[in-house]
């Protein structure tokens, strides 16, 4: 069992680095020093035999002086006095002749939304190894058609520290785990695939278990088996039911995005200035939540030291609200909302999502999918394209239907939906009382950072988007 992350105990005075850092913010707005420690082990097993087993771990520092718009930020691999001197001199750059006065610290917080017991050694190797072969085993039973199986199994922890100039020390130790499988079966000539996977804040105790790697993947057969007899997907402008749960992505991507704080205060989003107007059908509410306990995009406490929050983005259709950290809300003269966020130590935080769904209605999912004349009902997706500027979107179904006269039909492949978030926002006819979230799988990408987050929604009947298909 490795030693509790403790820089101030191993490697740094905290009364003097509290010094350093007070130089460095010294006539700023606002500044941190934030100190990690991150290990993460991935399993990859494939073809019978494990194929790939990787183990990283690293720890650095990473020190923020901001003034106004601007950020002065230097990180190093080392924790020590001497490098902590040198990133000062680097931060210092950007406050210049100060004149700022700094901002209050975070409220403090007792909340702890998820275990911070180690998923890594916490489970011998031996057995990780053995899981995975059961899975292999597994999926190949369950059909003769299987001809590959992938499984994969990964866990990290993630342990910080955060030092403000007011001396408070926040910290927080972050727990990831994530099981995944995939299959390739064949009939006739004719290959496809489908994966299932999903995880959390949390050990992998749960995730090893077989009852869990077996509903994985026997949904990821059903997929594939699916795909299998799926018809070339027909083009065109199309009504659309979207599944509940993962299809959130398209929310994630397509308006969550726009609804976060430094998008709007440079007003590049679509959605900057558009606070207290209708912005999308009536009955439709958006919230980004990271309180949610042993979720995928919870933090108890951001990369700034703010506690998480639920916040209200779009309520009843009105845009009430956007995403912040501690700079934008400043700027923005409005309240942080924890969401400051960063990929490690070497990147300054900025506004991010955690967990954004969409509040489930009160019609029953039948009938909103009876409903349809003529469209497709998409329950996945795979990758996609989004415009922050515009909102405009294109994605890829991995699995959807067509619908004629309220009935399901034939699998479509092939699929991909095309429009513009706020264009679509406002073209939500009905929501599902069956809102779900994710299984615990994405990753959001900005500015060339990557955090783990989480999405959700109903079911949701969705008029007049573009369907790009391949059917003559």
């Amino acid at each position: 069992m490795q030693s509790k992350f403790d820089p101030f105990e191993t490697a740094l005075d905290e009364a003097r680095a509290l010094t350093l850092l007070r130089e460095a913010t010294r006539g700023a707005e606002d500044g941190e020093l934030f100190l990690e420690r991150r290990r993460a082990e991935a399993l990859h097993f494939d073809d019978g035999r494990l194929k790939t087993a990787s183990y990283d771990a690293s720890e650095g520092f990473g020190l923020r002086a901001v003034n106004g718009e601007v950020a002065g930020y230097a990180h190093s691999t080392e924790i020590s006095e001497s490098a902590l001197k040198r990133a000062v001199e680097t931060a210092r750059l950007a406050v210049g002749q100060g004149g700022g006065t700094l901002a209050e610290p975070p409220r403090a917080t007792n909340q702890r939304l998820y275990t911070d017991a180690d998923p890594i050694g916490g489970t011998d190797f031996p057995v990780k190894i053995d899981t995975l072969r059961e899975i292999d085993a597994f999926a190949r039973d369950l059909d003769p058609r299987v001809v590959q199986v992938s499984a994969s199994l990964a866990a990290s922890m993630q342990e910080v520290v955060i030092l403000r100039p007011d001396g408070t020390r926040i910290m927080d130790t972050r727990p990831m785990t994530r099981v995944n499988v995939s299959v390739i079966i064949e009939q006739d000539g004719r290959r496809e695939s489908g994966s299932a996977g999903g995880g959390g804040r949390v050990g992998l105790d749960g995730l090893i278990d077989p009852k869990d790697w077996q509903d994985k993947a026997r949904e990821a057969l059903r997929i594939a088996k699916v795909n299998l007899d799926a018809v070339p997907a027909p083009a065109g402008q199309m009504d659309i039911v979207l599944g509940p749960g993962w299809p959130g992505i398209l929310l994630h991507e397509a308006v969550g995005h726009g609804l976060e704080g430094d998008f709007n205060r440079k007003g590049s989003s679509n959605f900057t200035g558009k606070i207290g107007q209708q912005v999308a059908s009536k009955g439709v509410t958006v919230i980004d939540d990271g309180t949610i306990p042993d979720r995928r995009g919870s933090i108890t406490v951001d990369d700034e030291g703010t506690p998480s929050g639920k916040t209200t983005l779009i309520e009843d259709g009105i845009l009430v609200g956007y995403m912040q950290d501690r700079q934008n809300a400043r700027l923005m003269g409005v309240a942080p909302t924890g969401n400051g966020r960063r990929q490690s130590y070497a990147h300054a935080p900025m506004p991010r999502m955690t967990n954004t769904y969409m509040a489930g209605g009160d019609s029953d999912p039948a009938d909103l999918i009876a409903s349809l004349k003529d469209g497709l009902y998409a329950v996945g997706f795979g990758g996609g394209q989004v415009d922050i500027t515009n909102g405009k979107f294109v994605f890829s179904c991995t699995e959807a239907y067509r619908v004629e006269n309220g009935k399901i039909g034939a699998a479509v492949k092939g699929a991909t939906l095309i429009g513009d978030g706020a264009t679509a926002m406002m073209q939500i006819r009905g929501l599902g009382n069956d809102m779900a979230l994710d299984p615990g799988m994405g990753n959001c990408g900005k500015a060339g950072q990557w955090v783990p987050v989480g999405v959700g929604q109903p079911t949701v009947l969705m008029g007049g988007l573009t369907v790009g298909g391949s059917a003559a």
